[in-house]
């Protein structure tokens, strides 16, 4: 009697979770087609905001803070289209799991149920009969219903797709078609007759590049080999600023508690989130405080602080400091060298050039970034030229100065939105091009002249991820945007875009093969570099904010916990190992002479064998 009352007490137990749930899945339901119709019905990115807004600028092209107001609006509809999406997909899983609890409980209750007695043959059949029309009523009504449900899921998840996707060139193009009628720019420019071809211009999005810039002549002085180029770290992210690292021969495993394979461990004076540079013999680092800046020079070998020069009271320099976002700092821009010099910028606007033995060889002050974040493009060398990307919210441009003297060579305009992206160079093998990515734009300078080769419309938000380069294709990314794979050309084009997974931080890097993307909140994905197919992804423990970096067949990633996961450039993930290096690190590694320096929350570190 007992178990029969248990029995029972079961069956309503899980008569009451299946009508539960079966009422979730049915509001789920309803939800879904709801929102399948209203994707169908209107069009979330041609807002009548948007159109009322493209109109009035139309009558009023010139009208600057409107197109910035518009390109808010617009990247505001992307943010929720991918929120729409990510909902409609979790939607369509928590439906499959309703069903499949359903199921569950009915096969749970049919098993326990007590036997019915056996009924005269007559009622029998017509209680069975009846009984099974209705079941199979409630269960095709049920098939249909959650097999729509699923199918407008994918259909509306689809749609917003396509939709983003095609949205993405008519909203941009129409704010870049006032702007032509105020800037008077043509739409494709002309090579420099040193170079083949004769115009580049982008298939994927609307050219509009900027004038040609007054060249003035460069000082005479030396430059770096490209061996000596390869063999050092002079700018953020290694060689030419694209991740990747031309020599061999690196420790894999260290720690920094226990002094593992850790050569030398030196505080730095002032905090900063720029990453070391090496020339030689020495590594270079900037700090800043709300009082004072500096810049360092390490012994390579040792550790010791050779001299630390207070750069704080130059000409120009502002009263106040700027309001910084915590992560960014004062000094987050990596500093570059030429090997004669050593070339440093703050948040303040400050560009400060000094010689190896900490002497002021001349300073300057280019006005206080507008930039809420806080300035953090790092600096990269040309020859002789130091080019500066200064992404702004009004007056954006990239400059180049004459490493010896400091004096403007070329200034370049660029109708972009502020930025905290690096330059990279990229040497097709033909020409060498000065690549920069910021809303709406990645670009091409000629790095001597800075006259603008070309440009494809594909990027958009507060761009802060630098662009990857191998093997003729350049990969850029931006969180709440997409992942674009532009294959050089001419013209340029985009070869494949994907939206799964973004960073906001961290540089892509990527060798002929695969492409290896690290998002903030601690994913590691790998891509076909050619086809955009998703290989492999793989979950860190921690976020992170620094920039993978390809050194011979392995990846090296730091973590914000200070821990380096080293793992195999290839199709499946293969761990190499993991070192910690004992506090907290958000800079990108730096490599040369066989050995790593990272610079921690507190202190530099050198890492041998």
């Amino acid at each position: 009697m007992e178990n029969e009352t248990s029995k029972e007490q079961t069956m309503q137990l899980l008569r009451r979770i299946a009508l539960i749930i079966g009422i979730v899945a049915f509001i789920l339901c309803i939800l879904i087609i709801a929102n399948f119709i209203q994707v169908t019905r209107v069009d979330p990115l041609n807002t009548p905001a948007m159109t009322i807004m493209l109109e009035k600028l139309k009558n009023n092209p010139g009208d600057e803070a409107l197109r910035n107001e518009i390109r808010e609006l617009d990247l505001l509809s992307r943010k929720a289209f991918f929120t729409s999406r990510w909902q409609i997909r979790t939607g369509g899983y928590i439906l499959l799991v309703c069903v499949l609890i359903i199921i569950i409980c009915m096969k749970w209750i049919e098993l326990i149920r007590p036997k019915i007695p056996p009924l005269p043959e007559p009622v029998r059949d017509r209680f069975w009969e009846h009984r099974k029309a209705n079941q199979r009523w409630i269960i095709y009504t049920g098939i249909f219903l959650v097999a729509g449900s699923l199918i407008l899921a994918y259909l509306t998840y689809t749609e917003i797709g396509k939709t983003l996707h095609d949205q993405t060139v008519i909203s941009q193009a129409e704010v870049d078609s006032m702007e032509k009628i105020t800037s008077q720019r043509v739409t494709s420019v002309a090579i420099p007759d040193s170079q083949p071809n004769g115009l580049i211009t982008t298939t994927a999005m609307t050219g509009k590049p900027d004038s040609t810039p007054t060249v003035k002549p460069v000082p005479t002085s030396s430059f770096p080999s490209r061996q000596e180029i390869l063999s050092n770290t002079l700018t953020f992210r290694g060689p030419d600023g694209n991740g990747v690292v031309n020599m061999k021969n690196f420790p894999v495993k260290w720690n920094g508690t226990t002094g593992s394979n850790i050569n030398w461990k030196t505080e730095v004076p002032l905090p900063g989130y720029n990453s070391p540079i090496v020339w030689n013999n020495r590594v270079f680092l900037s700090g800043a405080s709300a009082t004072k800046r500096e810049v360092y020079c390490f012994d390579a070998n040792s550790g010791k602080i050779l001299w630390q020069t207070d750069v704080s009271a130059i000409p120009g320099t502002p009263a106040d400091v700027p309001k910084v976002d915590r992560e960014t700092g004062l000094a987050a821009p990596t500093m570059t060298t030429d090997g004669q010099r050593v070339y440093a910028i703050f948040a303040t606007g400050d560009l400060i050039a000094l010689d190896l033995e900490g002497n002021l060889v001349w300073s300057k002050n280019l006005g206080l970034p507008k930039n809420h974040y806080g300035h953090s493009s790092s600096l990269i060398m040309y020859r002789n030229l130091l080019i500066v990307q200064w992404d702004q919210s009004k007056g954006a441009s990239v400059k180049a100065f004459a490493g010896a003297t400091g004096e403007l060579v070329w200034n370049t305009p660029r109708d972009v939105r502020v930025s905290w992206a690096s330059p990279i160079l990229v040497n097709t093998g033909n020409i060498t091009e000065l690549i920069l990515a910021a809303d709406p734009v990645v670009a091409s300078y000629d790095p001597a002249t800075g006259r603008e080769r070309w440009r494809v419309d594909c990027i958009y938000g507060e761009v802060g991820p630098s662009v990857a380069y191998a093997d003729g294709y350049l990969f850029a990314t931006n969180e709440y945007a997409k992942l674009s794979a532009i294959k050089l050309g001419n013209p340029p084009q985009v070869a494949w875009e994907l939206n799964d997974y973004l960073s906001d931080i961290p540089s892509p890097v990527a060798n002929d093969k695969y492409l290896f993307l690290v998002t903030s909140y601690g994913v590691i994905v790998c891509y076909d570099a050619k086809t955009g197919e998703e290989y492999w992804v793989h979950e860190l423990d921690n976020s992170t904010y620094a920039s993978p970096v390809l050194v011979d067949d392995r990846i090296y990633q730091m973590d914000k916990e200070g821990i380096m996961h080293i793992f195999k450039s290839d199709s499946v993930f293969i761990s190499v190992g993991e070192s910690p290096l004992g506090e907290e690190s958000v800079c990108t590694p730096a490599f040369a002479g066989g050995k790593i320096y990272i610079r921690g929350d507190n202190n530099l570190y050198c890492i041998g064998r």
